[in-house]
Formats: C-alpha cells, structure tokens, sequence
C-alpha cells in the first residue's frame, strides 16, 4: 500500500556533460570579456556581472532543491500519518 520514494541518482556522463558546458559557458564568456575592445573599468564591471550571476544560480540552484526535498519530507510525514489512521480505522471493525 505504501510506496517508497528512491531517490533519483544521475548518470556519470550527465553529471560530465553538466560540468563541461557549465565551464565551456563561463571560459567561453570569460575570453570574450578579456578581449573585448573596451577599458579595463567595463571589463572589470562585466567580470563582476557574470561572478554575481553565476554565484545567484547556484543559490537559486540550492534553494529549490532544499524546497523540493522538505515537500517531499512533509509528504511521507503525511502519508504516514494516512497510514496509520486507516490501520487504527482498520483494528476499531
């Protein structure tokens, strides 16, 4: 009657594809900001735009797993509490 929840585990070569575009994205991004023709000063600002977008989706990143495994701990605690109130409704018969 009651189901398990297993967690989801990701493949190795996910988790490699992941990694390589995440570092292919912010090398890629890092060289074009290094050699664009502009001051120092606008380079300097650029860097600090991709470092504060790149730490936000990680925190973003973060916050919605957290959120999404405290649902799902709260919906086994549920289930749970459905479960003991059918057998306790199920020994009263």
């Amino acid at each position: 009657m009651s189901q398990k929840l297993s967690p989801t585990k990701d493949t190795s070569a996910w988790i490699i594809q992941v990694w390589a575009s995440f570092i292919l994205a912010v090398s890629a991004t890092t060289f074009g900001i290094i050699y664009l023709p502009v001051d120092n000063w606008v380079k300097g600002f650029m860097g600090m735009g991709i470092t504060f977008s790149i730490g936000s989706s990680f925190t973003l990143a973060k916050t919605i797993r957290d959120n999404h495994e405290a649902n799902r701990l709260i919906s086994r605690v549920d289930e749970a509490r459905v479960e003991k109130l059918l057998a306790d409704h199920d020994l009263l018969k």
